[in-house]
């Protein structure tokens, strides 16, 4: 089963200038996703991106960029899909290249592991559709828990007999964390879709499903590439 990797990285970042190649424990940020990619089961990765500088780094890196993204496709709300699209028709004509499936690696979770892209590559194989992945949501946040204000007053969501205070009573729920891995079949991207019939979770844990969106989250980032086991095993 032939799979490609993709990892988005246009130049325009709001939050954080530059985000895609900011440095973190030493190196570039994409770096940590290009070389979890490289460590893993994949058959092939590029990189999708519409800026100069950040294509020459990832090629520093090793990474191969294809082409630059065109502009409709690099705008604040450029959705995954049209860059996964693309990526793959790009491929196919000057390569004819045709992967069964495709891994979105986001450069924003630098501490997913390869182990994290094989265990999506295994769930593929095994006949998901669409694999993502997840991070548990935490138990005081989940539907029986959550209030909203209605006026001054602060009021339930739910109704009275649905309402659980304790941890042990709550049914365990999931979010996307990012996400780290989105895992698609070719024949699902090129129906239009990114979600098919048979989507499998991907848990993973709050350190390894860690987004970095804001400078917070980046300086948070640093001081976990110095203190997990993910910092101390720097992918090269």
């Amino acid at each position: 089963m032939a799979i490609l990797g993709i990892i988005p990285a246009r130049g325009g970042s709001k939050g954080i200038p530059r985000k895609n190649i900011a440095p973190l424990g030493g190196r570039p940020l994409i770096d940590w996703t290009i070389a979890a990619a490289r460590s893993s089961a994949l058959d092939r990765f590029v990189v999708s991106t519409d800026d100069d500088e950040i294509a020459a780094v990832a090629r520093s890196l090793g990474a191969e960029v294809p082409v630059l993204r065109p502009a409709e496709f690099a705008g604040d709300e450029a959705p995954a899909l049209p860059v996964i699209r693309h990526m793959l028709d790009v491929l196919e004509e000057r390569d004819g290249y045709r992967p069964d499936a495709v891994i979105y690696l986001q450069p924003t979770s630098p501490f997913r592991q390869p182990a994290h892209v094989d265990a999506a590559i295994a769930l593929l194989q095994e006949g998901a559709d669409t694999v993502v992945s997840v991070v548990p949501v935490p138990h005081n946040m989940v539907p029986t828990s959550l209030m909203r204000m209605e006026g001054e007053d602060l009021v339930f969501c739910a109704p009275p007999e649905q309402r659980q205070f304790r941890r042990q009573d709550k049914e365990t729920l999931f979010a996307r964390n990012g996400p780290a891995i989105l895992a698609i079949r070719t024949e699902v991207v090129r129906a239009g879709q990114l979600y098919g019939t048979r989507i499998r979770p991907l848990p993973m844990d709050r350190i390894a499903s860690l987004d970095i969106d804001e400078p917070l989250d980046l300086a948070i980032a640093e001081r976990l590439a110095d203190l997990t086991d993910a910092g101390a095993r720097r992918l090269r």
